[in-house]
């Protein structure tokens, strides 16, 4: 019997159950991103109790996309290498010396 790639799991998502399809190499993280999702998700709950399920998943959801994001922004490198690359030019201006090609 052939075990298939692909299987079918529930993840809870605050209140929510959703059912997913997923390769089966993928359960680890989709199940510790269940996790995240509902640790920030009871976190909001606790700190505004009137407020319902959609919301506290819409503030769980922003809340991890702005740390994606912050993670991002604090890991492009392209601006450090931009300046680096003009303080270079700088240096070899003055020098009077040719960039290398």
């Amino acid at each position: 019997m052939e075990v298939s790639e692909d299987f079918t799991i529930t993840l809870r998502l605050g209140q929510q159950p959703l059912s997913i399809t997923i390769r089966r190499t993928d359960e680890e993280a989709y199940r510790a991103a269940e996790r995240l999702v509902n640790q920030r998700y009871n976190s909001y709950a606790s700190q505004y109790p009137s407020l319902g399920n959609e919301t506290y998943l819409c503030m769980a959801a922003l809340s991890i996309a702005l740390s994606l994001k912050k993670n991002e922004f604090r890991n492009d490198t392209q601006p450090f290498v931009d300046s680096m690359r003009r303080m270079l030019e700088t240096v070899e201006e003055t020098l009077g010396t040719e960039k290398a090609q």
